[in-house]
């Protein structure tokens, strides 16, 4: 049998008959050893998770391009090396996928635009590259919003990416196919970047894993460095465990020459899973004390927090002091993102496309008004809004001079639905529909290693993110948190794949 994608790419489901759902779901740790030991062939595995798309893919839309012959090729190589006695990297013959604003050489790279539907990417992306040279297997690149400009994946090339626990809803954005993806078993895990939360977003919308490390433990040398939305940007990975992400992150992070913001690589990721919450004081804050939040996820936050409380850690509910108001935090953060995307046009601008004026409909209205909105603003707007960051900063820190955690809602609503740009309301208070509603931005504002875990289901089945975060360069401390609340508090089988199998 054979089907298409939405980039018209034939895929051969050659998944086999005796595949039971949960076989989808065998962790990347788990798959990794098997390939080692001879259990399973990458070859068996680029197949198995071929098949699963052909299967699954019309109803998520997780992808935008799809690679099965050069995926198979690869696996082919792969099964050699095992059978050569090679060595063998980390992830050897395991399959992934790459969200679609990080480059495969030789790939279709759009960003997710319209501007780039026929783009080819002429290298690969550093983070990315490390994976490969892992033995990792790439199967193709995963849907986004437009240069991951929203908390939501949709886009006029596309179109969105549904969660699997409710196909009217989204995954979350930026990197809601990778998400999508790993949440329906489609891949074992998947890449994604965060500039505002978007790692951490769409795990909270498909009940996945993910961690934003602290700034620039993965180096990014690809662009400009110094470029304004580039103090904001993390290179990551979902998945549906905390030990899967924890290795994937230690083949992706280390320094880099090129990159002058890299942080050592001093992180033991795989030994964190052990460490356990034993005497660590977390403070919890279920509003960071400005932002509205659904009564929905508060209440299954509340619920989720003190389970890390009975895994040994001590848990006090705290008042947050972020040193601004909500509106004026909701202003400090669209200048950063206004600029950021401002800075994109110029940079599409020297690409003859003209994102304001006669290229404009290839972007959508929202798009193209922020870039206007940062176009707008002076040299002293942008240098003056490191006050208020900085003043964010100070409040977090003023946290973590008392707590070795914080604890958090990853995001202030459930999954949103997919004809809507975002919540305009939460708890009677109006909110920005693009930036209102995400809890995660304050730690791109800041830096601070986070990770967003599930906290379990609304009573509507809808999935709940609890964002857990550490002090600068404490990574292997949220990673410990993250590993002893899932020992407590499993959610692998609330997966709707393997509800629907028992």
């Amino acid at each position: 049998m054979t089907a298409n994608n939405g980039a018209g790419i034939a895929i051969e489901d050659t998944a086999g008959e005796d595949l039971e759902p949960r076989d989808y779901f065998t962790s990347t740790v788990t798959l990794a050893s098997d390939v080692r030991d001879g259990e399973v062939s990458p070859v068996e595995l680029v197949d198995r998770y071929l098949g699963r798309i052909d299967e699954r893919e019309a109803d998520l839309n997780a992808f935008i391009t799809l690679t099965p012959d050069r995926a198979r090729e690869a696996a082919q190589r792969a099964e050699q090396a095992v059978e050569n006695g090679d060595d063998l990297g980390p992830l050897h013959g395991v399959s992934f996928a790459v969200k679609d604003n990080q480059a495969l050489r030789d790939v279709r790279f759009t960003g997710g635009s319209l501007a780039f539907d026929d783009r080819t990417a002429e290298s690969t992306t550093h983070a990315i590259q490390r994976l490969i040279d892992a033995g990792a297997i790439p199967l193709g690149k995963t849907n986004l919003p437009e240069f991951g400009y929203m908390g939501k994946t949709d886009n006029l090339l596309t179109g969105p990416t549904s969660t699997p626990f409710d196909l009217d809803r989204n995954a979350g954005g930026s990197s809601g196919g990778s998400a999508a993806a790993v949440a329906d078993g489609l891949l074992p895990f998947a890449t994604g970047t965060d500039g505002a939360g978007s790692i951490r977003i769409p795990a909270s919308f498909t009940g996945t894993y993910g961690l934003k490390l602290t700034f620039r433990r993965i180096g990014s040398p690809n662009g400009s460095p110094f470029r304004p939305g580039q103090t904001f940007f993390h290179h990551s990975v979902l998945t549906r465990t905390v030990a899967e992400a924890a290795l994937v992150l230690s083949v992706m992070a280390g320094p880099i020459n090129r990159d002058p913001h890299t942080k050592p690589d001093t992180v033991d990721y795989m030994g964190a899973l052990d460490h356990g919450v034993e005497g660590l004081s977390v403070a919890y804050s279920p509003d960071l004390g400005v932002f509205p939040v659904d009564e929905r996820v508060r209440s299954v936050v509340d619920d989720a927090v003190w389970t890390i409380r009975d895994a040994g850690a001590e848990v006090t509910e705290v008042d947050v002091d972020l040193g601004l108001s909500y509106e004026e935090l909701m202003e400090t953060v669209a200048i950063k993102w206004d600029v950021s995307y401002a800075n994109l046009a110029s940079s599409l601008a020297e690409d003859g496309i003209d994102m304001t004026g006669e290229d404009s409909d290839l972007f959508p209205e929202a798009l193209v008004d922020i870039v206007e909105s940062g176009q707008e603003l002076s040299g002293v707007d942008v240098v003056g809004n490191k006050g208020p960051r900085t003043t964010v900063l100070n409040g977090i820190a003023s946290v973590f001079d008392e707590y070795d955690l914080l604890v958090t809602p990853t995001l202030a609503v459930p999954p949103i639905r997919n004809d809507v740009l975002g919540p305009t309301e939460i708890q009677g208070v109006e909110v920005d529909p693009i930036i209102g509603w995400l809890l995660t931005v304050v730690f791109n504002l800041t830096g601070n290693p986070a990770a967003s875990v599930p906290a379990g289901l609304t009573d509507g089945g809808l999935p709940v993110g609890m964002q857990v975060v550490g002090p600068h360069l404490a990574d292997e401390r949220v990673i410990a948190a993250s590993a002893a609340y899932e020992d407590a508090n499993p959610w692998f089988d609330d997966y709707p794949a393997l509800r629907a199998s028992c």
